[in-house]
């Protein structure tokens, strides 16, 4: 997944969880938040950014926050490319052998999970979700508490049950962590559903990004420690 011409800036603040004040090219902007966690270990004021333009010359925000420096390396906090990234490593067969179909947004029941994949031995239902909390070399989910992302979980079991696949992909957007677990003590809740998916016999994996300046796309499976 590439972004074209992105520009680097200096976050400032965040005064709610849409938009950030960056500084541009000496000037302050305010920006898109591309991300509704908190994201608080990451949007330091003083931390070097990267930002998309807008398409649309008309919108209300310039730029689109994209990327946050910590440690030496840009971490992708864009909530809306993980399954794109997910999309693209399942096509060239990082996650399942044989695909033969990927569809997105793929409704099942009264839900829809972001992809549908089929291949030669199996259908498969794949949630994704995308993971930009680092705590000291483990990534965790959820940032913020989580009731759909919950749900989700659970649906998947129901997936098994009439036959299909059901697997729960992390996108870790950066690199640096070790391994995957869930964030127990930002909602216990989530943690509890992916212990009893695992259970069932839902399959769950964790993979890290390669994130530079212009592009972000899965790279190494990580262990998940539930």
């Amino acid at each position: 997944m590439r972004y074209d011409h992105l520009q680097e800036g200096i976050f400032l603040k965040r005064p709610n969880r849409f938009v950030a004040h960056v500084q541009v090219d000496g000037q302050e902007q305010i920006c898109h938040v591309k991300n509704t966690g908190r994201l608080g270990e990451l949007l330091i004021p003083g931390v070097k950014v990267l930002l998309e333009p807008a398409a649309n010359p008309q919108r209300k925000t310039k730029y689109s926050l994209i990327c946050v420096r910590k440690e030496e390396q840009w971490v992708n906090i864009d909530s809306q490319v993980p399954n794109k990234v997910a999309e693209e490593w399942i096509a060239d067969g990082g996650l399942l052998e044989d695909v033969t179909l990927i569809q997105r947004e793929k409704k099942y029941g009264n839900s829809r999970f972001d992809l549908y994949v089929e291949t030669k031995e199996k259908k498969w239902f794949v949630e994704v979700k995308g993971v930009t909390l680092n705590m000291d070399g483990i990534a965790m989910f959820p940032d913020a508490p989580t009731e759909r992302g919950k749900k989700h979980v659970e649906e998947l079991v129901q997936c098994l049950k009439e036959g299909y696949g059901g697997a729960l992909l992390f996108v870790i957007q950066m690199k640096g962590v070790t391994a995957f677990k869930p964030f127990e003590k930002r909602q216990p809740e989530f943690a509890e559903a992916l212990r009893k998916a695992d259970q069932a016999g839902v399959q769950i994996y964790a993979v890290d990004c390669l994130v530079d300046g212009e592009s972000i796309q899965a790279d190494q499976m990580i262990p998940v420690l539930l």
